[in-house]
C-alpha cells in the first residue's frame, strides 16, 4: 500500500513509523517540520508511554515537572500542588519538551523505519474511487491512501469533510520567554473569557500564553496583551526576550464530538486535523500519537476507514465528551474560587489535580472522585456550589 500523509508532527510521524515497518510505501509531505510549536509542549505519562523508547534514544532534552502552581492573580492567592516525583522516562512523569527536537525525534524514527519525507507543499488533494493525486510545489504524487496530519487548518479536512468553523477553535496566543526555565507549571482560570494563562517550563525558555474560545469577541493582540500584563504582574519571565506567536486549536463541544467524522473512503485525521484535543486543557499530543498509531493498525487490516472510525468512537470520543460537559462550569468565578480553597485546604484534592495535571485522572472518575476525597466540609461547599453555579453534573 502507497500511504501520502500529510504533516510531519506528531500524529503524521507516529502513523509514519508504524506503517512504513509494516512495509507500506509511506510518503511524509511537510515544508515546514521539525518547528517549534507555540503550544506548552506538556507531555503526559500516558502520551510518553507510547513514544518512550524514541524519546530516549533520541535523547530528546526534557524539563520534568514537579510542581504545577494554580494562582489567582486577582486575589495574590496561589496553591501548589506537587507532582509525582519521576524520571524522564517514566510513564508516570509529566515532562515538557521542546517541539523542535520533540518532533524532529519523531521524524528520524519515522524516516529510520522507511518513510520518505517530501519537503515540498501540498497544494491540492484529489480522493477519487481509484486513488489518492497529491499535487506539491514540485510535482504529482499518487497514493492508495490519504493521512491528513495538518493541524487544525488541515488541507485534507477542508477537501473531503467541513473546515472547523470558528466556535470549534480556540486561540492560543502568547511569548516564548528566551534563556529561563524552572521545573514548576503556572497556571490561572480566567472567567471572562472562559479560559486560561499558562507557563510551561522547556529546557531553554518559557513557553507562557492565554487560551480561550476563538469566538469570544477578544482579538489576539489584546489576549497578548493580557498575557503581557500577566507576566509583568507575576514577573515569571524576569528580563527574559519575549517572542509573540499565535495558534489555533480544536475546541469542540459535546455535539461535535458525537457528530464527528474523522475518516471517508482512502482518507482519514488525526490528532488536531480531527478534533482530537481535550476541550478544557487543549492537551492534543496523546491523541495525536495514539490516532496515529490507531491508523496504522486499521490500514493493516480490512475495512481501514470503519476500523479507524470504530477505534476513535470507542477510545477517544467518549473521554473527549466528558471534558466538553464538564467544560461549561469549569471556568466559572464560583467554581475557581471553590477549586483555590480545596487545594490549599485538602491534600486530598491536590492528588486528584496532580493526576488530572500529569494524564492519570481520565474526566469519567473526576467528580467522584472528588466528591470522596474531599473533607466532609469541601464536599458540602462542592454540592452547594454546583447547584447555584449550574455545574454539570456529570
Amino acid at each position: 500500500m502507497d500511504v501520502a500523509i500529510i504533516g510531519a508532527g506528531p500524529a503524521g510521524c507516529r502513523a509514519a513509523q508504524r506503517l512504513a515497518a509494516r512495509g507500506a510505501r509511506v510518503t511524509l509531505f511537510d515544508p515546514s517540520h521539525p518547528r517549534e510549536k507555540p503550544c506548552g509542549g506538556g507531555v503526559t505519562g500516558r502520551a510518553l508511554a507510547l513514544v518512550a523508547d524514541t524519546v530516549r534514544d533520541a535523547g530528546v532534552p526534557v524539563s520534568v515537572i514537579r510542581t504545577a502552581r494554580f494562582t489567582d492573580s486577582r486575589r495574590g492567592e496561589s496553591a501548589v500542588v506537587p507532582l509525582e516525583d519521576c524520571g524522564p522516562t517514566s510513564a508516570s512523569a509529566l515532562l515538557v519538551a521542546s517541539r523542535a527536537t520533540f518532533d524532529a525525534a519523531l521524524l528520524a524514527a519515522a524516516i529510520r523505519a522507511g518513510a520518505v519525507h517530501d519537503v515540498s507543499r501540498v497544494t491540492t488533494v484529489d480522493v477519487g474511487g481509484s486513488g489518492v493525486r497529491i499535487s506539491t510545489t514540485r510535482g504529482v504524487h499518487r497514493a492508495d491512501f490519504a493521512i491528513g496530519a495538518d493541524g487544525a487548518n488541515s488541507l485534507l479536512r477542508r477537501t473531503v469533510a467541513q473546515p472547523f468553523q470558528r466556535d470549534q477553535l480556540s486561540i492560543a496566543t502568547g511569548f516564548f520567554a528566551d534563556g529561563i526555565t524552572s521545573d514548576e507549571i503556572v497556571i490561572e482560570l480566567l472567567a471572562d473569557p472562559p479560559g486560561y494563562i499558562w507557563s510551561f517550563p522547556r529546557p531553554n525558555h518559557l513557553a507562557i500564553g492565554v487560551c480561550v474560545e476563538a469566538d469570544a469577541g477578544v482579538t489576539s493582540a489584546a489576549l497578548r496583551a493580557r498575557t503581557a500584563d500577566w507576566i509583568r504582574a507575576t514577573r515569571i519571565a524576569g528580563h527574559a526576550t519575549l517572542a509573540p506567536y499565535s495558534w489555533p486549536i480544536p475546541s469542540l463541544k459535546a455535539q461535535d464530538l458525537d457528530a464527528l467524522i474523522v475518516s471517508g473512503p482512502r482518507w482519514c485525521l488525526l490528532g488536531d486535523a480531527a478534533g482530537l484535543v481535550d476541550p478544557i486543557t487543549r492537551e492534543g499530543i496523546y491523541f495525536a500519537l495514539a490516532s496515529g498509531e490507531w491508523a496504522a493498525d486499521a490500514l493493516s487490516g480490512d475495512a481501514p476507514e470503519q476500523a479507524f472510525a470504530a477505534r476513535v468512537r470507542d477510545e477517544a470520543i467518549p473521554e473527549l465528551s466528558r471534558a466538553a460537559r464538564l467544560k461549561a462550569g469549569f471556568f466559572r468565578p464560583a467554581f475557581v474560587r471553590l477549586l483555590m480553597r480545596a487545594l490549599q485546604q485538602s491534600a486530598a484534592v491536590r492528588a486528584v489535580m496532580a493526576d488530572l495535571v500529569a494524564g492519570r485522572q481520565s474526566y469519567a472518575t473526576l467528580k467522584w472522585r472528588l466528591l470522596r476525597t474531599l473533607e466532609l466540609g469541601l464536599a458540602w461547599r462542592v454540592l452547594r456550589e454546583r447547584r447555584r453555579s449550574g455545574l454539570p453534573g456529570h
